[in-house]
């Protein structure tokens, strides 16, 4: 437990002096296992854990991913989502609002990440909501909470973190326990930039006839396939969650180049290096976490956090309360990614000891470190969004406070009802 103490202590003293998530992780069980043997075996020690942290056949998914999210968006899919979500609902009120949501959230399904979604929907929407009398704050806050969704809609990389982290669920029947919450997220932050927009009388866009709104939607087609393809072809067993990957790289270069033909084939060295250095902050932040997990298990900490939680309460929604709570706070302060290596294995043992089962605890767990990137202090999803944007973070958080509202209550509902992560699962046969 001294160890552990040590290695809690030595990591927050690190965050809060501003030290690189990475590097404040690694020094931290670095530091740990300084306290119990000497520095160089110390140091070989967290090498080797960290080294087989990333031998995962299945981590391979990551980069892959990685590389057809920036494929996707140099390739023109964004404004291709966004006419397409403008087709459908402009017309409603709030309309931009609405647009922004739906397409930040299928941006971010096909991307795999909540920031490349601010970034490439927020680049294009938030000016035209600007444009259409829309506060600048309300428009960065909207596409910055609609990105985090594409977190749980698949293909996710933090689900693949995830997967490894609980000891090898399956990835199939995690992508498909997303969809309920990550649909009923989508809906209560839709409802509450609605009722917003009609409080500030935000105007309403021009109804589209049924052929312009036609018109708008199959050049998207292609791009919402990949989500078909991709998630069909693992739940059908046609490939793994690697080969998935591989080929959404694939598709989006097709589609990129020669459908869209947005991209150029002399383009394609810029968005490797771009996916490269992404892809080596992430691998990077899941070998670190797995020293620290490892030093974690190793000093019993996990075990004596479960067993003090039981001791708590009998009550299993009083103890769900409660982790949400954690999280929540844990969110703030971590980025998604290392909180799920982490706190995986403290607090899994505690939903299965309530009856929860690992998948459905996933998204419990997926849901609230992905409010957490659009919450301070260390949102990182927030400051990309006041960045593209063009205002500031603190400009934000009050009209962040009606959509926090609505992430919160569909975190309420996912944690409430199993079945809104559960049902898909057990529908095609992933759970028993």
């Amino acid at each position: 437990m001294t160890t552990g103490l040590i290695l809690i202590a030595v990591f927050f003293l690190l965050v809060a002096l501003n030290v690189p998530i990475g590097f404040a992780i690694g020094l931290a069980t670095l530091a740990a296992l300084g306290s119990i043997m000497p520095l160089d075996p110390a140091t070989t020690t967290l090498a080797q854990r960290m080294v087989a942290g990333l031998d995962s056949f299945t981590l391979l998914a990551i980069p892959f991913f990685i590389l057809s999210g920036y494929l996707m968006g140099a390739g023109g899919v964004a404004s291709r989502l966004i006419n397409a979500a403008k087709g459908l609902i402009g017309a409603l009120p709030g309309g931009l609002a609405v647009v922004n949501i739906i397409s930040s959230m299928l941006f971010g399904s096909v991307s795999g990440s909540a920031v490349a979604a601010t970034s490439a929907i927020g680049s294009f929407m938030v000016p035209a909501m600007k444009k259409e009398g829309y506060d600048a704050p309300f428009a960065a806050s909207v596409t910055t909470s609609a990105s985090i969704l594409g977190l749980l809609i698949p293909p996710s990389n933090v689900m693949i973190v995830y997967a490894v982290a609980a000891g090898g669920v399956s990835i199939g029947a995690l992508f498909l326990a997303g969809y309920g919450p990550g649909i009923v997220a989508g809906i209560a932050l839709i409802i509450a930039a609605m009722l917003v927009a009609r409080k500030e009388g935000y105007p309403v866009s021009e109804r589209l006839s049924l052929r312009e709104s036609v018109r708008t939607i199959i050049p998207a087609i292609p791009s919402i396939a990949m989500l078909a393809i991709v998630v069909g072809g693992i739940v059908s067993g046609l490939f793994t969650a690697t080969e998935a990957s591989a080929f959404a790289v694939v598709y989006s270069l097709f589609l990129g180049i020669y459908l869209h033909r947005e991209m150029k084939w002399k383009d394609l060295a810029g968005v490797i290096i771009k996916s490269a250095e992404t892809t080596g902050i992430v691998l990077f932040l899941i070998a670190a976490s797995t020293g620290m997990a490892w030093m974690l298990a190793y000093s019993g900490m996990p075990g004596a956090i479960a067993e003090g939680l039981l001791t708590i309460s009998e009550n299993p929604l009083l103890l769900l309360l409660l982790i949400n709570v954690i999280l929540l706070i844990i969110g703030a302060f971590l980025d998604i990614t290392p909180a799920i290596l982490i706190f995986t294995p403290i607090l899994l043992p505690v939903a299965a000891a309530l009856g929860i089962s690992p998948v459905h605890f996933g998204m419990i767990l997926i849901l609230n470190l992905s409010i957490g990137l659009c919450t301070p202090p260390v949102g990182t999803v927030l400051f990309v969004g006041a960045a593209v944007g063009q205002t500031k973070v603190a400009a934000m958080i009050k009209p962040m406070i009606p959509l926090y509202l609505a992430m919160l209550a569909a975190l309420a509902l996912t944690t409430a009802i199993p079945q809104l992560s559960e049902g898909l699962p057990r529908l095609f046969g992933m759970m028993e």
